[in-house]
C-alpha cells in the first residue's frame, strides 16, 4: 500500500458534509484498504466558522473555499455545498489545479452538467456524482456502467422522499395536503421552504440528469416538463383508489421507439397498485428502469439524509482515488446520441379528468363530443350526483398530451361544465 495519503479538500460541512467527514474519520482503516492508500481530510470550507463541528479539527476549517481547492497538494475535492454559484466555479478551479471532483449537487449537474464532464475532460479528471440523484441508491453507476452495452428505453421513478412521504400520508391516512406537510415538517423531512420539493424541481434536476445518462444525450433542466404536487387532494386517492391506483410524484424519462426522440417529465400520477413503485412508502426513493437486454430493473433505498447521501459520496470517493492511483479516469460523460428532446405535448399518455357538471340530459353526450372532436378515446366513465349537481369522471385511453390538453381546454368553455375539478395523468400499465 502506498503511504503518501490521498488528500481530499471537503467544501460545506452540513448534514451531509459531516457525515462525510466523520465517516471518512471512523472508516479510515478500512478505506485506505479498499482505495490502496490512506485518504486524509486536509480541508473543510465552510461558511460559519465559529460553528462546534465534532470530530474535526479547527485547525482544517477555513472560510476561504477558493484557496483551498487551488492547493497543488489536494487530490479530491468534495462538493456538497449545493447550488449554482459558488460552486460552479469551484469544481471547474480543482480541475485547473489537478483535482478531480465529487458532488453531490443535482441542480447544477442539471444545469451545466455537459460544460463541467468538458472541464473535468481537459484537464484529466474526474467529476462522479452518485450522490445527486437518490441519495444512497446506486443507481447513476448501474446506468453509466452495468447497463453501458444495453439500451435503455425508460427511467420511472419516485426520487423525492419528501413528497413521497406527504402522498404516502394522504393516502394511508386520509390526510389532507397541508395537514401531511406539516408531519413532513416536523419530522424533518421538509424543509422550512418546501418549494424545491412540493413544486417538483428538485425532482425535475435529478430527471433531466438521469434521463441524460440512460439516453446518452444532452437533457437539461429546462428541457424538464414540471408539475408540482401541490394541488393534489384526497378527493384525488378516492378516485385512484376507485381504479386500484395511488398517486405519486413521477420522474420519468423515455426513448420514443417511432422516432428515437427522448422526453423527461415530472408530475403527479396514477399507478396501479400492483406497480412496483405503489408499493414505496414514507420517504424512500425508488427507481424502475426498463432496458431491453436486462428487462425491469428495481432500485429502492434511501433517497435522502446525511448517513445515506453520504454513503453515495464516499462510494464515489473510493472509485475516483483508486482512478488517482492508476493513473487513468473513469467514464465520463456519454452524449453521442444527440437524441432530440420533444415537449410535453408530443408525449403519448393517458388522463384522468374529473368534472362538476350540470345534472341534466345531453350533458354526457356533449363531453363525449368534445372529447371525439380532439381525438382522444374514452375508456371509462363514472356519473354521480343529486340536486342539480353532478359528477363526471372520465378517464382516457393513450392520447398525446396535447391532444388531452387541448381537450380539456374545450372542455372549460361548454356552458354545462361548472368547474374541472381535477386532473391527472396515469401511468404505469
Amino acid at each position: 500500500m502506498r503511504t503518501r495519503p490521498l488528500k481530499v479538500a471537503l467544501l460545506g460541512c452540513g448534514v451531509v458534509g459531516s457525515e462525510v467527514a466523520r465517516i471518512m474519520t471512523t472508516h479510515a482503516d478500512d478505506l485506505a484498504a479498499r482505495i490502496g492508500a490512506p485518504v486524509e481530510l486536509a480541508g473543510v470550507a465552510v461558511r460559519r466558522p465559529s460553528k462546534v463541528r465534532e470530530g474535526i479539527d479547527p485547525a482544517l476549517v477555513t472560510t476561504d473555499a477558493t484557496a483551498l481547492v487551488k492547493r497543488g497538494d489536494i487530490d479530491v475535492v468534495v462538493e456538497v455545498i449545493g447550488g449554482i454559484e459558488p460552486a460552479r466555479a469551484l469544481i471547474t478551479t480543482a480541475f485547473e489545479h489537478g483535482a478531480s471532483v465529487v458532488s453531490a449537487n443535482k441542480a447544477l449537474l442539471a444545469q451545466d452538467g455537459a460544460a463541467l464532464h468538458a472541464a473535468a475532460v481537459e484537464h484529466g479528471r474526474d467529476l462522479y456524482y452518485e450522490a445527486a440523484v437518490a441519495g444512497a441508491i446506486p443507481l447513476i453507476r448501474p446506468l453509466r456502467e452495468s447497463l453501458a452495452g444495453d439500451k435503455v428505453n425508460r427511467v420511472l421513478g419516485i426520487v423525492n422522499g419528501t413528497t413521497n412521504f406527504i402522498l404516502d400520508k394522504m393516502d394511508s391516512t386520509g390526510a389532507g395536503y397541508q395537514e401531511a406537510l406539516d408531519e413532513a415538517t416536523a419530522l424533518g423531512y421538509a424543509e422550512a421552504d418546501p418549494t424545491a420539493d412540493v413544486e417538483g424541481f428538485d425532482a425535475a434536476a435529478k430527471a433531466a440528469i438521469l434521463a441524460g445518462i440512460a439516453f446518452h444525450t444532452r437533457v437539461r433542466l429546462d428541457d424538464v416538463y414540471r408539475e408540482g404536487m401541490t394541488e393534489v387532494t384526497s378527493a384525488d386517492f378516492a378516485s385512484a383508489r376507485q381504479m386500484g391506483c395511488t398517486i405519486k410524484l413521477l420522474a420519468i424519462c423515455e426513448r420514443a421507439a417511432d422516432n428515437g426522440s427522448v422526453t423527461a417529465r415530472v408530475h403527479p400520477a396514477m399507478i396501479p397498485l400492483d406497480h412496483p413503485l405503489a408499493s414505496v412508502r414514507g420517504a424512500y426513493n425508488a427507481v424502475f428502469v426498463e432496458a431491453e437486454a436486462a428487462g425491469q430493473l428495481m432500485f429502492y433505498g434511501p433517497g435522502a439524509g446525511g448517513a445515506p447521501t453520504a454513503s453515495a459520496v464516499l462510494g464515489d470517493l473510493v472509485a475516483v482515488c483508486r482512478n488517482k492511483l492508476a493513473g487513468s479516469t473513469g467514464p465520463g460523460d456519454s452524449a453521442y446520441t444527440r437524441l432530440p428532446v420533444s415537449p410535453m405535448g408530443d408525449v403519448v399518455t393517458r388522463y384522468h379528468i374529473s368534472l362538476d357538471v350540470a345534472d341534466k340530459p345531453g350533458v354526457l353526450a356533449q363531453v363525449a363530443t368534445v372529447f371525439a372532436e380532439h381525438g382522444v378515446s374514452i375508456d371509462t366513465v363514472r356519473q354521480s350526483g343529486k340536486d342539480g349537481e353532478a359528477s363526471l369522471v372520465v378517464v382516457t385511453h393513450r392520447a398525446a398530451d396535447a391532444a388531452l390538453t387541448g381537450t380539456v381546454d374545450a372542455l372549460r368553455k361548454l356552458d354545462t361544465v361548472r368547474g374541472v375539478a381535477s386532473i391527472m395523468r396515469v401511468e404505469g400499465e
